[in-house]
């Protein structure tokens, strides 16, 4: 998506953790106040469900919000003819000029940091104006070094591994290449495999609703280079009429390309073309739906009762179907309950999980930090909830669940290589491909 910033009005951007702690706050025309932080998130986590407007207003205050890194990205504004899209766009911008800098977007690395991020709103815009998102034109200003940190990361060797794509050979890259910073001098390129898995499961077990978005990214650092050459699956075939090949083909429903994008070897070999500028640039988008290649990464067993005590009893087990060597990281199970829970208490099949009752929301939140492939966690919950019946045991449900899968595409996409061609400098290209699976919205019916 391309969008004009155009006379768009910010008055003021903010940071905020979960919590609602204020990691950065920069008021640009002083016509609102640094109220407008406590009052947005007190808006925002007054709302019920799980996805809250991203456009919220209160009397002439606009709030527009994006959710990332476990944190509210926040712009506000007073012109009631400043597009909302806009503003959006600007606010992922930021997300990943912080990314880029920083090396990851987390509480951690914003506070460490916070710096340098003044030093970006401070480039970017001006008065509340819109002057540049561009990473090209802004590391021509900005004097603050970035500090890394080693948060726990999707694509951490030490974790769960990232893998360099190689014409003759896989390179396994540092642990660290993910969350290094944007640094002058450095030659790198990577290309970013990003998916977003949609799974409605009944309470048999059925698949009802499959269905996977994804995106190609490139992220250049490199000082010139003419072209890069990437080569996808050799059986990557586009709807029901190109299948190439025998067997069990990578298949999509739609596909679109950034038009910068040549494609002239692209049907009889699979190869993308492209001349890339610096920074970052979505170059593929693709669609898939209810042909999932590999079964759904995660399936649940259910057992719903009343005990002796009157207490509500959750008996859950909740297995990983992936490969055995790959691992499910951040996952976090969102269980509906009955009106009117008062208490928990629970019993985990291991120390590193944690869970807690939601009573304004109506759910429990399981969470699991590492999932690996091929293995089962269990879990019982006892609920106190007055007057509890039959009627309102059947409110328990359905499960949502969140999670992060590195090195895994669900439509089985990949990149056979990334080929550069002679750059105009001295030292080696460093070339990196990460692939992860992020959940959009995982439903299990019970």
């Amino acid at each position: 998506m391309y969008v004009c910033f155009g006379s768009m009005m910010i008055s003021q951007v903010f940071i905020l953790s979960s919590k609602g702690d204020r990691l950065v706050y920069k008021d640009f025309r002083g016509e609102i106040g640094s109220e407008a932080v406590t009052l947005f998130y007190d808006k925002v986590t007054a709302l019920s469900g799980d996805q809250p407007p991203v456009v919220m207003t209160h009397k002439s205050i606009h709030f527009v919000h994006v959710w990332q890194g476990g944190l509210y990205l926040v712009a506000t504004t007073t012109a009631a003819d400043s597009s909302p899209f806009a503003i959006i766009e600007f606010l992922n911008r930021l997300a990943a000029l912080i990314k880029d800098y920083c090396g990851a977007l987390t509480e951690k690395t914003v506070q460490m940091n916070f710096a340098l991020i003044y030093e970006l709103l401070d480039e970017m815009l001006d008065y509340g104006y819109v002057q540049s998102t561009s990473c090209d034109v802004l590391k021509n200003f900005i004097q603050t070094e970035a500090i890394s940190s080693r948060p726990f990361s999707l694509f951490d060797l030490a974790n769960v591994g990232l893998f360099g794509a190689d014409t003759q050979q896989s390179k396994v890259a540092p642990s660290s290449a993910a969350t290094r910073p944007l640094q002058g001098g450095k030659s790198e390129i990577f290309v970013d495999v990003i998916e977003r898995m949609s799974v409605v499961m009944g309470a048999n077990g059925v698949l009802m609703k499959a269905e996977v978005e994804g995106e190609v990214k490139v992220k250049c650092f490199l000082p010139s280079c003419s072209e890069i050459r990437i080569g996808l699956n050799e059986d990557f075939s586009i709807g029901g009429s190109q299948l190439r090949g025998y067997g069990a083909a990578v298949r999509v429903d739609e596909c679109s390309f950034h038009p910068a994008v040549r494609l002239d070897d692209f049907d009889a070999h699979r190869i993308l073309r492209l001349s890339p500028s610096q920074g970052e640039q979505s170059i593929m988008l693709y669609r898939l739906a209810d042909h999932l290649p590999l079964a759904p990464p995660f399936r649940l067993f259910p057992a719903i009762e009343k005990d002796n005590a009157g207490r509500l009893l959750m008996f859950f087990k909740l297995r990983c179907d992936l490969p055995p060597k790959s691992t499910a990281v951040n996952v976090s199970a969102s269980i509906r309950v009955p009106k009117g829970c008062v208490s928990l208490s629970q019993e985990l099949s291991s120390p590193d999980q944690s869970a807690e009752l939601q009573p304004q929301n109506r759910v429990v939140v399981w969470n699991v930090p590492r999932f690996p492939g091929g293995t089962q966690l269990s879990a019982v919950f006892k609920l106190d909830v007055p007057a509890l019946t039959s009627a309102s045991m059947m409110e328990v449900g359905p499960v949502g669940l969140t999670f992060e899968l590195p090195k895994v595409t669900a439509s089985g996409l990949h990149v056979r290589f990334l080929r550069l061609a002679p750059m105009q400098h001295r030292g080696p290209a460093q070339r990196w491909v990460r692939y992860v699976t992020h959940s959009d919205s995982y439903a299990i019916r019970i």
